[in-house]
């Protein structure tokens, strides 16, 4: 969520029984300004700010992110949780891992998110998270090009876990965007979910207009979504590892690649778009929006709080429904 979940969200989202973290990205040039801006809102709304450690986290984009910056704005701000995601090398992680934990006396958690069975089996022996986040295809934005769905994915993992006896919590993301999803995720094993998609139609995100009118407009996800690097080649963004592709909303952008156009012309309308503001967005309209599949099951723009707790309230019914089925 680059640059659209910040500390406004992240705080908001904690301050309601979740667990908020602030978009780190790649660029790490900010993220001392921005986890000094969730300090002050920590303070403001009285939220517990326990052995100095801000009740957030931060997200980072590793293939792109400096060590170094994050080490300085993490010291100067402690939080309670980093998510490392796509490394250009797995073994990268090791260096921060290390370097953060010592940083903070581990006090800061570790998160890595992961795409493939593989994957999961590598940093839970190497890097040793405290969580693992399983991402699976459905998933909005930037993700493995070859994995599965969360449906298989995340319990080939719980089980291969527990067959070579690793304890590492998973969550789960990609396509969860209510308690219907949420239930279905903690009865495959696991411990928690993420949402990213849903938080794009929240009152907190910093988000265009049109970006968030199109989040409400989509319907049928599977089909109105396309897994692409179009969306990266037309901002000229090059530094995604190879394996890696992002899920967005199909729109003319993406539709003049498939047939052909030059990615320098695609790059140069897309600039001119760009000035066209919340027009920009939309089928004929030019701009990414990066959203996972589940999109079509959102239809209005809520307080990031609220969302957590009717997140939260569907969870428990629907698994509180189940269960009684069951009983009868």
């Amino acid at each position: 969520m680059m640059k659209i979940t910040m500390a406004k969200a992240a705080v908001t989202v904690s301050a309601n029984g979740g667990f908020g973290f602030v978009a780190g990205g790649f660029d790490l040039s900010n993220l001392a300004k921005d986890l000094g801006e969730a300090a002050e809102l920590v303070k403001s709304q009285g939220l517990p700010f326990q052995d100095g450690i801000l009740p957030i986290g931060v997200g980072f984009q590793n293939w792109g992110s400096d060590l170094k910056l994050a080490l300085a704005a993490i010291t100067a701000h402690p939080v309670a949780a980093v998510w490392f995601f796509a490394p250009n090398q797995l073994c990268e992680l090791l260096d921060w891992t290390k370097e953060i934990r010592a940083a903070t006396n581990g006090r800061t958690k570790v998160w890595i998110q992961i795409g493939t069975v593989a994957e999961a089996v590598e940093v839970a022996k190497t890097s040793k998270p405290d969580v693992i986040v399983v991402q699976g295809a459905d998933s909005g934005g930037h993700g493995l090009a070859q994995r599965a769905s969360i449906l298989t994915l995340l319990p080939e993992i719980a089980d291969t876990f527990s067959k070579d006896g690793i304890a590492i919590p998973l969550i789960a993301a990609g396509g969860i965007v209510d308690g219907r999803g949420a239930a279905a995720a903690l009865s495959l094993g696991a411990s928690g979910v993420a949402l990213g998609t849903r938080f794009l139609a929240s009152e907190e995100a910093i988000i265009a207009k049109g970006y968030q009118d199109e989040v409400l407009r989509v319907t049928d996800g599977g089909v109105s979504t396309v897994a692409t690097t179009v969306y990266d080649t037309v901002r000229a963004i090059y530094g995604w590892p190879q394996a890696y592709i992002g899920r967005g909303v199909s729109n003319r952008s993406y539709l003049d690649a498939v047939h052909g156009m030059s990615e320098s012309e695609n790059q140069e309308l897309y600039k001119e778009a760009m000035k066209q503001g919340d027009a920009g967005w939309g089928p004929e309209g030019r701009m990414t929006t990066y959203a996972g599949t589940g999109i079509g099951l959102i239809h209005s723009v809520q307080p990031a709080g609220e969302i957590v707790r009717s997140v939260q309230r569907e969870t428990v019914q629907v698994l509180q429904k189940t269960a009684a089925k069951f009983a009868k």
